[in-house]
């Protein structure tokens, strides 16, 4: 069976302390080498809901410059 849907971001779930559906927010709680780990909270009263798991895409390790192609310190254009 085919995928239909990449992914789903949660606009609004049941809140125990509220008692009743409510909007919530993204916290980012950590960024892994894997992706980031958010934290889902109520709108209203700030509790804690869920946690989701956004996954990052591969990425390339950055190479270092050499030294030679950074201009000295102190030294600027001539004016």
């Amino acid at each position: 069976m085919a995928q239909q849907f990449g992914s789903f971001t949660a606009s609004e779930l049941y809140c125990p302390k509220c008692r009743r559906s409510q909007p919530v927010r993204e916290r980012l709680l950590l960024v892994l080498p894997t992706g980031e780990l958010h934290d889902l909270v109520c709108s209203r009263c700030a509790t804690s809901l869920g946690k989701r798991t956004v996954s990052a895409p591969a990425v390339a390790p950055v190479r270092a410059r050499s030294r030679a192609a950074r201009p000295a310190p102190g030294r600027g254009l001539l004016r």
